[in-house]
């Protein structure tokens, strides 16, 4: 197992106390790796020093760690720029990446259908292409020619061709995945006037865990940072007015890698199609109001409209019983015991009741296959017949509402809807 020092940069904008609570994420990030951290070391600044990022000094004694607790990695918390790194490395004598650069690593780790290998390809490789030019530094960039002209040297030849490799490469990746993305809109459709509800929220919420217990899944849900990156989807296990569909999502975190976002947008695209979205919320963590915000900001850059949104507060079973979250649209879970999961499950019901019509139709026999298409899309409450009619009293999808509405004959609200 790698031994790992973990370096943030504290600036006039940012308290040590959050410093701190970043560098823990890092912390998790790295064991998430599979690597231990044995030092967490910050430097603070008025701004990232443009060779070394955290200055000279505080680079040297880095060093001075690194080899003290046989350190083979040293992880920053921001991104670096290729010179920088490549400075860090002369200096520390030991290997320097950046946030992004570890996350890549995990998600290329966790990768496992063929979507999220592509998109990590993807992410990978736009993250690589401004950073080629460390890999020929050791190559002549220039070559006296002929006649004391300047011609291109092996390392610039090889870099040209490198960087051709890359975006040729890169190219075929995004067309793969507006392929995937087509795939991904058949199979909505195919999903015909089923309600989705999708699970968001910041990674190691406990979505997978909640997933599982909506739908009796078998999700892979554990205690650890990005454990999961492929959008599952599964009918709920609870009757509701409709066919219902849980998908779970990639995770949240702070300072996602850009290149990791516009990658996976076509996986949270299922939040933005989604009819109902649960913000899964740690509400056992201490920052949990922090994570919530980031959430929040990731949602709002992609279109979702909060009023399709439900705040879900969980690990209950590790929190205070007094823990109030005062919002609106809020319910408090333990996805793990299932305390309160009945109490989100009717939350759900509601939102869907809300896309419907109460009717009380009177159909005629001959039209037999009508009434069971509306068994098949309804909530049907009662149910009676006469010679000529049967009589239906049921909740009806605003989407089937016109295959019916010529037999409704009055409506009716239901105290119990």
């Amino acid at each position: 197992m790698q031994n790992i020092i973990a370096v943030g940069l504290i600036l006039p904008t940012l308290t040590k106390t959050v410093a701190e609570e970043h560098l823990e994420e890092l912390t998790r990030l790295i064991e998430s790796a599979g690597a231990t951290v044995v030092k967490s070391v910050f430097a603070k600044r008025n701004g990232p020093d443009p060779a070394t990022y955290i200055g000279k000094g505080k680079a040297e004694e880095v060093k001075s760690l690194a080899a003290r607790h046989d350190v083979s990695v040293i992880v920053f918390d921001d991104d670096l720029s290729p010179a920088q790194v490549r400075n860090l490395e002369k200096l520390i004598g030991v290997k320097v990446i950046d946030r992004s650069a570890l996350i890549l690593d995990i998600f290329a780790g966790r990768a496992k259908t063929r979507e999220a290998k592509t998109q990590v390809e993807l992410a990978q490789l736009e993250y690589m292409l401004p950073r080629l030019t460390r890999a020929w530094t050791h190559l002549e960039r220039q070559a006296g020619g002929a006649g004391g002209g300047a011609k291109r040297g092996v390392g610039e030849t090889q870099l040209e061709l490198d960087r051709r490799i890359v975006r040729t490469r890169i190219a075929r990746l995004k067309q793969d995945l507006q392929h995937i993305e087509k795939t991904r809109m058949t199979q909505r459709k195919a999903r015909g006037g089923a309600f989705t509800v999708a699970l968001v929220g910041y990674t190691n919420a406990g979505k997978s865990t909640l997933f599982n217990r909506l739908t009796s899944g078998d999700a892979v849900a554990m205690d650890k940072l990005f454990a999961t990156l492929d959008a599952k989807s599964q009918r709920i296990a609870a009757e509701m007015p409709r066919e219902t569909v849980v998908i779970d999502t990639v995770g949240f975190i702070r300072k996602l890698p850009h290149h990791l976002v516009a990658s996976f947008r076509s996986t949270m695209e299922e939040a933005v199609a989604a009819d109902l979205v649960l913000h899964v919320i740690d509400a056992s963590h201490p920052q949990y109001t922090e994570q919530r915000e980031v959430g929040e900001e990731v949602l709002a850059s992609l279109g979702v409209d909060s009023v399709r949104v439900i705040d879900v507060y969980n690990k209950a079973d590790r929190i205070d019983e007094h823990f109030d979250v005062r919002r609106r649209n809020a319910v408090v879970v333990s996805a793990l015991t299932g305390e309160n999961i009945d109490r989100l499950i009717e939350a759900i019901r509601n939102r869907e009741r809300e896309g419907g019509e109460l009717l009380h139709l009177e159909i005629p026999h001959a039209e037999s296959r009508l009434i069971a298409k509306l068994h098949e899309l309804a909530e049907v409450y009662e149910q009676s017949s006469n010679d000529e009619t049967v009589t239906i009293d049921a909740w009806v999808p605003n989407d089937t509402v016109h295959l019916v509405k010529q037999y409704a004959v009055a409506q009716r609200r239901r105290a119990t809807a």
